[in-house]
Formats: structure tokens, C-alpha cells, sequence
């Protein structure tokens, strides 16, 4: 069994779960504690989520998005970090079981995050594409460019139409911001890359189950998402919902059907809870009930942050906060000064979510925004929605790179490399290690 090798002390051990928005913003708040901190995450890198919608459709590279975790924390002496598949807690005896050997506790905080969440339907789980991680990204943009290349060789246009039908499911901001990505592809790449497939080809769908799309913004934001989605050529279909789906045809609850080989599902996402935390205390979804502080309900030193973490007592969020990076990042900082109260007899204080705005872009020139009791949307909205994940990202260079990007784009009308990464059974490699 290999060893986490986390050095001894005698200073209290905090352990957090996930590199995420909850995570790394913890960790950066505890610099100057007086504890140890052990951050784990099974990759070594933290992922700007917000912008996956773009490398997957061969708007950004993969490594304009994620920045490595031991860059963040280069200067912090007290932060130990491991790349660890966490398999359950043993809350007894304060001992984490990860895939690296067990790993001793004085405080743990969840901050895993949310997965793509199907609503228990594995016939479509088995045949949808998720969106939710950096190789989902990569896949989903190698699969797309197959598709057009497939298409190429194949005269007939019945059996074309299911390769370039793109069908996203879910009209929250990832829906949205997909479905107007891919319809830009279809406006000004296809007809550069691929003259000889005629656009009419290409359908993009979006899906919605509700009366409208971007149900938690207002009803003004919403109108001016549905008419630049239909501007672009999108095709929406709100109070919809996809009953079946085989790979080839999708059965929708108005009895329509669509024949796509691409569904991509961002119709909901649900917390990554960890064996051990007890099941009554896990709700349908995932998330783990937590109180006021962000503590584990039943547990004192074992808490939850973001998306992982259900706290209802708020009346503006009577059914939790909303998944979002803003709240991970809130609660984080409110257990960050919770702990180092704790740690000098004070008193902790309740946990409440400031909403500092919503927005999605649907392409170029387009994009709603709600904030400090104002709702913008076109052009001027654009430019906050970049100006804000923009300065969002970790590290100068990936800011640059992602702004120069943009600016090329804008003025030459272009996107990212289009190539296909494929991946040969002969140049898998897998190192096995085992220690008796």
C-alpha cells in the first residue's frame, strides 16, 4: 500500500476534499493558522469550470482553464497536497480512507463538488455525455470534430442529419452557453472548414423541462437567452422532457422525436458524498445536510462546503443554495474564520450567502447579467460576463492566454485547434505499485 507521507506535527490536522472553489479558497485562508493543512484531490490541478463549455467546443485549449494546485500554494508552508482518491471516513476514530492509505484527522471538510446528474435513468446515463470534466471537455470536442469528418464520407443526407443533430438537455446557463457555442460553429466554422457539408445539416436543439430557460434569472433575462438562441438559429424547446434515448433517437415527452448521435446532458448536477456519512443525512440529490456553520449534521468536526453541502435555512433558498462557485467560495471563507475562532474560544458565526449576480453568454456579442438590482443583456452584458471570468481565472499567464485568445476570435471570426487526440490501446500504460 503506498503511503500519504504527510509530515508529523502537533499542530491540529485540517484535511480538505476537493481542489474546487471551496477548496483552494479554504486552504488559501488558513495560510497563516496555526494547523497543518491537507488538501486532496484526484487531480493536481484546480478547473475553471465556467469556461469547459469552450474547450469543448474548440474554443480554448485545456490548459487555458486549469492551473496547477501546487502553483496556488507555492508559498504556503502549513498545506501539504496529495492526488487521492478518498474511498470513505471512518468518523469514530477521526481517520479519512483514501486510496493512498489512511489519513488522520483532527478537522475534515468536504468540498468534492457536484457530478452530471441523470435522475436515475441509466439508459440515457449510458448514452448522454456529461460535461463536468476537463477530459469530458477534450472528449466531447474530439467527438464533435468526428462527426463533421465522418460526414464528409457519407452521400446520403438522411444519414448525415443524426451526426451534425447536436442536442443539449438542460436550459440552465451551461445549456445555454453550449447550445449558442455550438451554434456559432455552425454559422462561422462549418462553412470554412467544411464547404461541402451544407449547413442546413446541422441542427442544434436545446431542451428544456421547464416553462423557460434560465429559470433563476428573471423573466426579462430570460426572453432576451430564448430570442438570441433563436437568433443564432437554435432550435429551443421548453416544456420538454426526453423520456428515452437508444444513441441514435431521442423520444420527447411531447411525443416528438429527434435522430441525434450527440445528446449532451447539463440538465443537473448532484453531490459526490463519501462512504461513511450516514445515508439519512444525504438527500435524494446527493448533497450532504449541513447547519449554519457548515458542520456535518450528528458531527463537530466534519464539515461541508459548496456543492456538496445542503443548508436550507435560508427563505430567499428554500431549497438549498444554488451550485454555483460563488456560494463555495462564501462558505469557505465563513468555516475558514469559523475554525480560527473556534481555535481561540470564540464563537462561530452562521453562514449567509451574499448573491452577487448571475449571467450566461450566448455568443458573440450576447449575454445576459444580473446584478446589484440591474439587468443588462447584448453587448454591454458581454463584456462584463468576460471581464468577470477573465480576472476569475487562476494565474496570469492563463488570464493571457484566454484574453488573447478571445481577441483573436472576435476579429478573425475563428476558434481554437480543431484536431482529433486519439488515444492507442498500445500507448496506455498502467504503473501498478504495491507495497507488502
Amino acid at each position: 500500500m503506498i503511503q500519504p507521507n504527510i509530515p508529523e506535527t502537533t499542530l491540529p490536522r485540517v484535511v480538505i476534499v476537493g481542489g474546487g472553489f471551496g477548496g483552494i479558497n479554504l486552504a488559501k485562508k488558513l495560510k497563516n493558522a496555526p494547523v497543518q493543512v491537507v488538501l486532496l484531490d484526484r487531480n493536481n490541478y484546480h478547473l475553471f469550470q465556467p469556461l469547459l463549455y469552450q474547450v469543448s467546443t474548440a474554443g480554448l485549449e485545456p490548459d487555458s482553464i486549469a492551473f496547477p494546485l501546487r502553483g496556488i500554494f507555492k508559498k504556503h508552508r502549513n498545506l501539504s497536497i496529495r492526488m487521492a482518491e478518498v474511498t470513505g471516513v471512518r468518523a469514530a476514530e477521526n481517520i479519512l480512507e483514501t486510496g493512498i492509505g489512511e489519513i488522520h484527522y483532527d478537522y475534515l471538510v468536504f468540498a468534492t463538488g457536484s457530478n452530471t446528474n441523470f435522475f436515475g435513468n441509466k439508459v440515457i446515463e449510458e448514452h448522454a455525455i456529461g460535461m463536468k470534466s476537463l477530459i469530458e471537455a477534450v472528449q466531447i470536442r474530439n467527438y464533435v470534430i468526428k462527426q463533421f469528418e465522418e460526414s464528409l464520407l457519407l452521400k446520403d443526407e438522411a444519414e448525415i442529419k443524426p451526426k451534425l443533430n447536436f442536442v443539449m438537455v438542460g436550459g440552465g446557463p451551461t445549456g445555454v452557453e453550449l447550445a449558442g457555442a455550438f451554434a456559432e460553429l455552425r454559422k462561422y466554422i462549418m462553412p470554412k472548414d467544411y464547404p461541402d457539408l451544407p449547413v442546413h445539416l446541422m441542427n442544434v436543439y436545446l431542451i428544456e423541462g421547464g416553462p423557460r430557460l434560465l429559470a433563476s434569472m428573471s423573466e426579462k433575462s430570460s426572453r432576451k437567452t430564448l430570442e438570441g438562441l433563436q437568433h443564432l438559429g437554435v432550435k429551443v424547446m421548453c416544456n420538454t422532457v426526453v423520456k428515452e434515448y437508444d444513441g441514435k433517437t431521442l423520444l420527447l415527452s411531447t411525443g416528438e422525436t429527434i435522430l441525434t448521435q450527440s445528446l449532451l446532458w447539463s440538465a443537473g448536477v448532484k453531490g459526490v458524498p463519501v462512504t461513511g456519512i450516514p445515508k439519512e443525512i444525504i438527500i435524494p440529490n446527493g448533497r450532504i445536510l449541513v447547519n449554519e456553520f457548515n458542520q456535518v449534521q450528528g458531527f463537530t468536526n466534519i464539515y461541508a462546503i459548496g456543492d456538496i453541502a445542503q443548508l436550507a435555512n435560508d427563505p430567499r433558498f428554500p431549497k438549498g443554495y444554488p451550485m454555483v462557485a460563488q456560494v463555495a467560495i462564501q462558505q469557505a471563507k465563513n468555516l475558514a474564520e469559523n475554525l480560527i475562532r473556534g481555535w481561540k474560544g470564540q464563537p462561530m458565526q452562521p453562514f449567509r450567502y451574499k448573491d452577487l449576480g448571475s449571467m450566461a453568454t450566448i455568443g458573440r456579442n450576447r449575454a445576459v447579467a444580473e446584478f446589484a438590482n440591474m439587468i443588462m443583456s447584448g453587448y454591454f452584458a458581454w463584456i462584463v460576463w468576460m471581464i468577470v471570468h477573465l480576472m476569475s481565472l487562476l494565474g496570469f499567464r492563463n488570464k493571457l492566454v484566454v484574453f488573447i485568445n478571445w481577441f483573436y476570435r472576435y476579429f478573425t471570426y475563428e476558434r481554437g485547434t480543431r484536431i482529433i487526440i486519439k488515444r492507442g490501446a498500445a500507448n496506455i500504460v498502467k504503473l501498478r505499485q504495491s507495497v507488502n
